[in-house]
């Protein structure tokens, strides 16, 4: 007798394991799912975070718009009011005191460290450059490595002497306390000199900005 060659059915191949498909784990979970040690490294390890968010543009509160006076409660010039310009890229405020009225330059301002006025000053002749962004605050790093004697008694001097200001950033200072002043009342010029500060009997939630 002659028996009719066939293929395998394919319930024998399954039975003898050749259809078999073992599923592989992808790498990043196979890298997850192993064992962690009860004990703590002997170095740190760096272990990056997980970061699945995309930074959204700081919302500008309402009551904050060109020419608003702000109070200032935190920082070198707390206390002080300010001339609020702009908003910049990176959420801060862009304020100026100005600096020819109350000592206040070019500078940026969270908005968490401010009260807003109902004082609205016209700041429609200030032209601002596009140069005047986040970048145009940083300072500029200084050159790490050993320091000689002399440098180090220079460093000393200019501490002492206070920063330098460059004549780019006076002359835009100038141009924006002129846009300004030129257009402030007299009592508006001194509620702008004016330092804002609270008493003993002062209740600020029942005040009136």
């Amino acid at each position: 007798l002659s028996f009719p060659s066939h293929a395998p059915s394919q319930c024998a191949l399954c039975c003898s394991g050749s259809l078999h498909q073992t599923p592989t784990m992808p790498q990043s979970a196979a890298s997850a799912a192993v064992k962690r040690s009860r004990f703590y490294p002997a170095e740190d390890v760096r272990t990056p975070l997980n970061r699945n968010f995309t930074r959204k543009p700081t919302k500008l509160r309402s009551t904050i718009t060109p020419g608003t006076v702000l109070i200032v409660l935190a920082g070198r010039f707390r206390g002080k009011r300010v001339v609020f310009l702009k908003q910049l890229e990176s959420g801060l405020l862009l304020v100026t005191g100005p600096f020819a009225v109350n000592g206040v330059p070019l500078r940026r301002l969270n908005q968490v460290y401010a009260i807003a006025t109902q004082l609205k000053v016209d700041v429609s002749g200030v032209n601002l450059p596009a140069s005047v962004d986040d970048t145009y605050f940083k300072k500029a790093k200084k050159s790490k490595g050993k320091k000689s004697e002399e440098d180090f008694m220079a460093q000393g001097a200019a501490a002492a002497a206070g920063p330098i200001v460059s004549e780019e950033k006076k002359t835009l200072q100038k141009a924006v306390d002129a846009a300004i002043v030129g257009a402030l009342a007299a009592d508006e010029k001194a509620y702008l000199k004016s330092l804002f500060s609270l008493s003993k009997n002062d209740k600020p939630h029942d005040m009136k900005f």
